[in-house]
């Protein structure tokens, strides 16, 4: 389970230069089908943090055709380190009052673009290697064991509300919403994670589902989802995923256009979503890898909702998938 202290930093495995502990915030104005990811990764052996700023509500395929974009990766740490409250030197300023429920996200660019907004948690910490939490992993399955390699040794998502505002150049954009963050620690190579679906659909504070899936990028660009990891948040109260598929189209590029989700919780209740793409955008989180970003409108049933996208490959795959066939190898030992 995640407990209070993990919303500091974790003790680092010293042998592991590439040891990593992330923050991310997600959330958007879907009127504006403005997206807006907030991210920060702590090398905290090597003493420096990788941080992007981003807020697109375009399809764009370039980061400079967004609305903007800031993207630092040797930040030094700053001292005396504290995760519970760090202000960088790219403007971003992140401070948690109540571990793993409350956070202040701020920004200031200096030139006229700043976020101030509320992040309040509605459930505890979702932990990805709990089997009181994730019937995936207590049913010993292999897809459980999903770590996005061992980037994820420790990961928590969690959804929320997000209150307050975002100015674009003087542009003041308010932000009223229910989306998901999270948070991971552990060994983080610049290389050798698989393909990952990072994504979730927000409907009201009383309904939310989230999700971690795995695809083979070889086969049928992508198409075909195998869930790893995930939640229904109804009511207040959190049911792990137990079973899950899904569809991906991506007509442009690598992006996903449609999705389409089939899945079970704990409960033995079905749950089938669709979603089509609002906005995309290349995220270089980190310079060997791009998430494929899209802002989804989802429905479920008659309820309709929001929610991020996030498909994740290395350059290196990318560059195969764009060879020659026979060069194009599985990214990850669960693909068939």
């Amino acid at each position: 389970m995640i407990r209070d202290e993990d919303a500091s930093f974790h003790e680092t495995e010293a042998d592991q230069p590439t040891w990593a502990e992330t923050n991310y915030f997600g959330f958007f104005n879907a009127e504006e089908r403005l997206n807006v990811g907030v991210y920060a990764l702590f090398r905290t052996n090597l003493g420096t943090v990788t941080s992007s700023i981003c807020m697109n509500s375009r399809r764009t395929v370039t980061h400079w055709e967004a609305e903007y974009c800031d993207m630092r990766s040797a930040i030094p740490i700053p001292q005396p380190r504290n995760l519970l409250d760090y202000k960088l030197a790219n403007g971003l300023h992140v401070t948690c009052h109540v571990p793993n429920r409350v956070w202040d996200i701020r920004y200031d660019d200096g030139k006229g673009t700043q976020i101030d907004v509320r992040y309040e948690a509605l459930m505890p910490g979702f932990d990805i290697h709990d089997p009181d939490m994730d019937p995936m992993v207590a049913a010993k399955t292999s897809e459980g064991k999903f770590a996005w390699g061992t980037a994820y040794n420790g990961h928590f998502d969690q959804t929320g509300e997000f209150k307050g505002s975002v100015t674009i150049r003087g542009r003041k954009i308010p932000i009223n919403c229910v989306s998901t963050m999270d948070h991971s620690w552990g060994p983080r190579p610049e290389t050798g994670a698989p393909t990952m679906s990072w994504l979730h659909a927000h409907f009201s504070k009383d309904l939310a589902i989230h999700a971690i899936f795995g695809f083979d990028p070889a086969r049928d660009n992508g198409r075909d989802l195998w869930l790893a990891h995930g939640y229904v948040l109804e009511r207040g109260k959190v049911f792990g995923l137990k079973a899950g598929t899904g569809q991906t189209v991506r007509l442009q590029e690598r992006y996903p256009e449609t999705i389409s989700l089939q899945l079970t919780d704990c409960s033995n209740r079905a749950w089938v979503l669709n979603g089509k793409s609002l906005t995309s955008m290349p995220w270089v989180y980190v310079p060997n890898n791009v998430g494929f970003n899209s802002l989804f409108e989802w429905t479920c049933g008659d309820a309709k909702g929001h929610g991020e996208v996030m498909d994740f490959y290395e350059l290196p795959v990318l560059n195969a998938l764009n060879s020659a066939p026979e060069t194009v190898q599985p990214s990850h030992p669960l693909a068939k």
